[in-house]
């Protein structure tokens, strides 16, 4: 990955820097963590957790304004800040003249907190998703505690066990491996047993579909980026699609629709597969074997390639140019995400994307199914971005 890649990341990962430093497959941060969030934030995470800890002992009411910016080092302004916070959440009640009275159901609600559960922190659309959402349920007192799966069905095993043991509001997760069944069927039915409300994000396997969830509509944007490449001229169109993720199989039924419906041929030998472990030996982070070989081998005929994300498409787009390539007169190459991958190449890459933002989209919807609410769910329209590449 070269520097200017590195570069931008870096600026989207400033916010949860702690994270990524961990070797750790659970890694937790919560609002006062994170260095963007203001202080009147950060001191309303911890009189929370404080409210909790003194109503569980018996206690009713929250030091004075004085004392609490003597304990924490802040201002007078930030306490007030922080403690008109807790009284439109509903921890506390402010009597004049007397303090902060803790309510009643601070303790039987618990600290408010949030679980975020993703596959890779370090993903390259993630950081932006995750400070967007962090951000909004900051915004209405919600702590977040942020965990990695490495999009392992097992890992995720564990983090849903220790969150059924924890005291939390709400899970936003996206699901490990969509595209298989999965063997955390029956934590999920105790999640809902227990009334936690859950949001799925991006994928959802077949036996999560009577839970909410947010996700790209992915069968839809497929036929977009096929559509496209027809209207070029294209007729040999062949395709890079992760295959244990439900984004991908429905990224490639969407493109094989729409070249059936033109009455184009569809081969299998001009399609490339790739499961996660697998992705190291297509973005080149230790070789480009596995990219090399489908180029070498499928791809020999093909006039377009519709690639799973940008991160493939920007690969793509070097090693064929490596190989002597023309873009887009010997191959067009078109994506999803629309990411800086899509600007940054020696050929900007013709990619579509969202006008809404998954993270700030998918902590409103949390939120209102935490407020009693049964929102629809909802599968995010794609819009074409065309650039050099097609």
């Amino acid at each position: 990955m070269n520097n200017l890649i590195k570069k931008l990341i870096i600026n989207c990962k400033s916010a949860f820097q702690t994270i990524l430093n961990t070797n750790s497959t659970t890694s937790v941060i919560s609002c006062y963590d994170c260095p963007m969030a203001p202080k009147y934030l950060q001191l309303a995470d911890m009189l929370r957790i404080e409210a909790r800890k003194i109503a569980e002992n018996g206690g009713n009411r929250l030091p004075t304004e004085m004392e609490i910016s003597s304990i924490y080092s802040v201002s007078r302004q930030t306490v007030r800040n922080a403690l008109s916070l807790l009284e439109r959440d509903g921890t506390i009640s402010r009597r004049q003249g007397s303090g902060s009275y803790i309510n009643k159901r601070q303790k039987e609600n618990g600290t408010r907190q949030i679980a975020v559960i993703t596959t890779f922190i370090d993903d390259y659309i993630f950081p932006s998703i995750l400070h967007d959402a962090q951000s909004i349920f900051a915004e209405n007192g919600f702590s977040t505690l942020v965990y990695a799966t490495g999009n392992n069905v097992f890992r995720e095993r564990e983090i849903l066990k220790e969150l059924l043991s924890r005291d939390i509001s709400g899970i936003l997760i996206e699901g490990s491996r969509t595209a298989l069944p999965t063997p955390n069927e029956e934590l999920f039915d105790e999640i809902r047993k227990q009334k936690i409300p859950i949001l799925f994000l991006h994928g959802l396997c077949s036996l999560h579909e009577s839970f909410p969830y947010i996700m790209d509509d992915n069968e839809a944007g497929g036929k977009q980026l096929a559509k496209h490449l027809i209207a070029k001229g294209h007729r040999k169109i062949g395709g890079i699609f992760k295959s244990d993720d439900i984004q991908g199989p429905m990224r490639y039924y969407g493109m094989i629709s729409a070249m059936l419906d033109a009455g184009l041929n569809v081969e299998d030998r001009r399609i490339c597969w790739y499961d996660t472990l697998d992705r190291t030996d297509i973005i080149g982070d230790t070789s480009y074997d596995r990219l090399d070989r489908f180029i070498k081998e499928r791809l020999t005929d093909s006039t377009a390639v519709i690639c799973y994300n940008d991160e493939i498409a920007y690969n793509l787009v070097k090693r064929l140019l490596d190989m002597g390539k023309k873009i887009p007169e010997d191959v067009a190459v078109v994506s999803f995400d629309n990411s800086f991958y899509s600007h940054i190449g020696p050929v900007p890459i013709t990619s579509i994307g969202h006008r809404m933002k998954a993270g700030k989209a998918a902590a409103d919807m949390l939120l209102s199914v935490l407020r009693g609410e049964e929102p629809d769910s909802v599968r995010m329209p794609w819009e074409l971005h065309q650039r050099a590449s097609s």
